[in-house]
C-alpha cells in the first residue's frame, strides 16, 4: 500500500506586483505541483530565476503563495504553520549564522526556536556535531571557520531537531571538490539511517545525479520535465564516441564531414558527436575506407548534457 507522500505541491504559484502602474507582474512560480515521498531525495533544478529558491521559501513559510496550496505531513501548512516548521529543517549556503557567537551557542538558539526541550538540546546538538565531524569545533566562534566548517555546521543545524524534511538550498555551493564530497556523503548517511525525506537545489549536476532519486526541471517558474536522473540523461540522443586512430586520421575526419557530424581533433585522438543509433553504421563506414584505431570509447550522455540543452533552448 503506497503511503500518503510527505509532502504535497499543488498549483503552487507566486507572483510579485509590478514595480510601477504599467510594469509587468513578475511571475516567479507558475502553477507548480510535485510531491515528495518519505525517505526520498527530491532535486529541484533549473537556471538562475527558475524559481526553486522562492518554492523552497515558500513551503518553509517565509513567502505567501500567491494560490496553491502546501501539504507536509498531512497537514495544510498555512493553517498549522507552527506544527509543520517544527517537523522541517532547513540549510542553505546563502544564510549567514552569527559570526560572534560559538558553533554551539548558534545551533542552541536554532534549537530552542524549534521548541527542544532544555534537557535535550545538548545530547542533541553533541550528537549532530559528531555526526557532520565538527565537534571538537564547538567552542570556536563561527567567524573563525573555514568555509567547509561552516557548512558542516549549517547542517549539523538543520538535522538536530531531528526533523522528517530538510530542505537544502545549493548545500555545496562554493566549496570545494573534495569538501563537497564528503558533504554529500553526510546527506546520504543521514537519509539512508534516518529514513528522513529531502527536497534539495543544486547546480552541481553531478551532486544531483550522485543523491536525487528524481528530479524536477524548472524553467521561468514552471516545470519542464520530471523523471530520474538517468532518465533525463537518456533524452539527449546525440553521444560522443572518441577514437584513436593509428592509420586513417583524416578519411575519419572526412567521413565526419561528410555526414555533418561535430567533431574535434587532438594529436591522434578524434571526437566526434552522433545520434546514439548512427553509431554502429559510422563504425562500419570506417572499416570499410580501411581505418585503424587502436583505442575506442562511448560517451553517453549525462545530466549536465540535459541542463546545457535545456539552457540553450531558451
Amino acid at each position: 500500500m503506497k503511503h500518503e507522500p510527505i509532502l504535497q505541491i499543488k498549483n503552487l504559484t507566486k507572483i510579485y506586483p509590478a514595480p510601477t502602474k504599467t510594469g509587468t507582474p513578475m511571475v516567479a512560480v507558475n502553477n507548480v505541483s510535485f510531491s515528495l515521498q518519505k525517505g526520498e531525495i527530491l532535486g529541484l533544478l533549473g537556471p538562475n530565476g527558475a524559481g526553486k529558491t522562492t518554492i523552497i521559501h515558500m513551503i518553509l513559510g517565509t513567502l505567501t503563495p500567491t494560490k496553491g496550496s502546501i501539504i507536509a505531513f498531512g497537514l495544510d501548512s498555512s493553517q498549522h504553520t507552527t506544527h509543520v516548521r517544527e517537523k522541517m529543517g532547513f540549510a542553505s549556503t546563502y544564510v549567514d549564522f552569527s559570526q560572534h557567537l560559538t558553533v554551539y551557542e548558534n545551533i542552541m538558539v536554532h534549537a530552542r526556536l524549534y521548541g527542544m526541550k532544555p534537557k535535550d538540546i545538548k545530547p542533541a546538538i553533541e550528537q549532530s556535531l559528531n555526526d557532520f565531524g565538527v565537534l571538537n569545533q564547538h567552542n570556536k566562534v563561527l567567524s573563525a571557520l573555514s568555509a567547509g566548517q561552516k557548512t558542516r555546521v549549517m547542517l549539523a543545524t538543520a538535522f538536530v531537531t531531528k526533523p522528517q524534511l530538510i530542505l537544502l538550498d545549493e548545500p555545496t555551493a562554493s566549496l570545494d571538490p573534495d569538501i563537497a564530497f564528503d558533504v554529500r556523503q553526510f546527506i546520504l548517511d543521514k537519509q539512508k539511517t534516518d529514513n528522513i525525506s529531502i527536497l534539495i537545489t543544486s547546480h552541481n549536476m553531478n551532486e544531483v545525479e550522485q543523491v536525487c532519486n528524481r528530479v524536477i526541471v524548472l524553467k521561468e517558474g514552471s516545470i519542464i520535465a520530471h523523471d530520474t536522473p538517468a532518465n533525463l540523461a537518456a533524452s539527449i540522443s546525440t553521444t560522443t564516441i572518441q577514437l584513436n586512430v593509428g592509420d586513417g586520421l583524416k578519411r575519419t575526419q572526412a567521413l565526419a564531414q561528410e555526414q555533418g557530424l561535430a567533431y574535434t581533433i587532438k594529436d591522434r585522438w578524434i571526437d566526434i558527436t552522433l545520434e546514439e543509433h548512427a553509431i554502429a553504421a559510422f563504425l562500419s563506414s570506417l572499416a570499410q575506407t580501411g581505418v585503424q584505431y587502436t583505442e575506442i570509447s562511448i560517451e553517453k550522455p549525462t545530466l549536465e548534457d540535459y541542463f546545457l540543452h535545456i539552457a540553450k533552448n531558451d
